[in-house]
């Protein structure tokens, strides 16, 4: 019968404490209610009455899959599928503590991994018994979440590598990676993507054609592995030397050193710093828009240059901002399940 009134003065206690401790607070406190309130009813009766959400509902499909072909549509379910089955067994084997159950699925994971991304591959593009899609038709959110994933499967293993080179012992592979890593994160994204979309071609032999969404992804990898380097390599600094002396003296050599003993402890105590880049490599797909390549901000523009929708900015770019979001926040959520207890 108490526990009501015992929560409702803790409320009060911790407003006093917190918000109007003194005559300055408590002004400021208000002030921030009444400009809270004036924004939120603001844009509620915008969201409302005055939007007009036709521009998105009219457009979905666009919006998620670009010109993808309507009849091809199931290989995009089946993708889906996939994907999310391989993000639970993921998400399964990251949260329960049985170990010998943690080893199969880790096992199980690095076997169905590079079957389910040829599956992928092969539903998204056709081929091999499928009707072909070219990437040309391909926009919307499922170009972007193909070429940040991508990306970010590509771009990890890489600045794991650069990392480890920039602590070697061995002068010419630490300074080859120390100037990789630091001209290339001298360098603005958006010139490394002009480099990968004109450039790269030129320097390829006569009879390679690369396609225009591998240029974006290449443009990607090399700008964002050089900064997942810097983060490996923070967690690298803080394991204890004491760690590589206790694995000489088990009898483990440099290379299992290293995998059993020192990846781990560092890639964890990692986990903000490479999940804040992959939450900004996500984000950076927007530029590609400017290449021609209509991901999701790409296909915004295209839908706004319809007579119909001129003007409808700010319906088109608040519904694609809540994608991004969406996304990005939930990347938070789960990194926090992956970072060490303290």
């Amino acid at each position: 019968m108490s526990s009501a009134p015992a929560s409702s003065n803790t409320a009060i206690v911790w407003l006093r404490k917190n918000l109007f401790n003194t005559w300055y607070n408590s002004l400021l406190t208000i002030a921030c209610f009444i400009v809270i309130y004036q924004v939120i009813t603001g844009v509620a009766g915008w969201v409302t009455n005055s939007a007009q959400w036709a521009v998105v509902t009219t457009n979905l499909r666009l919006f998620f899959m670009g010109r993808y072909p309507v009849d091809l549509a199931w290989r995009l379910g089946w993708v889906a599928a996939i994907v999310v089955a391989l993000l639970g067994l993921g998400l399964t084997q990251v949260m329960i503590n049985h170990q010998p159950t943690k080893a199969r699925l880790k096992q199980s994971l690095f076997i169905l991994l590079p079957i389910a991304v040829g599956l992928i591959l092969w539903l998204m593009g056709g081929g091999f018994g499928l009707t072909p899609v070219s990437t040309n038709l391909w926009g919307g959110l499922l170009l972007t979440l193909f070429v940040s994933i991508t990306s970010i499967v590509l771009a990890f293993p890489l600045g794991v590598l650069l990392a480890l080179g920039r602590r070697s012992s061995l002068p010419v592979l630490r300074g080859a990676c120390t100037t990789y890593i630091e001209i290339i994160r001298g360098l603005p994204l958006i010139g490394i993507l002009f480099m990968a979309q004109v450039m790269l071609p030129l320097v390829l032999p006569g009879q390679w054609r690369l396609d225009r969404v591998l240029r974006a992804i290449a443009g990607l990898v090399l700008f964002n592995a050089a900064y997942l380097a810097e983060n490996v390599r923070g967690g690298l600094q803080s394991i204890p030397r004491g760690q590589t002396e206790a694995a000489k003296a088990l009898g483990l050599n440099l290379f299992q050193t290293l995998l059993l003993v020192v990846l781990p402890q560092a890639l964890r105590i990692a986990v903000p710093s490479i999940v804040g880049q992959f939450i900004s490599l996500f984000k950076d797909t927007s530029l590609l828009s400017l290449f021609a390549l209509l991901e999701l901000t790409g296909i915004g523009r295209s839908i706004l240059a319809q007579p119909q929708f001129l003007g409808r900015n700010a319906e088109v770019y608040l519904f694609i901002g809540l994608i991004y979001w969406l996304f990005c926040y939930t990347m938070s959520l789960l990194s926090r399940r992956l970072e060490p207890v303290k």
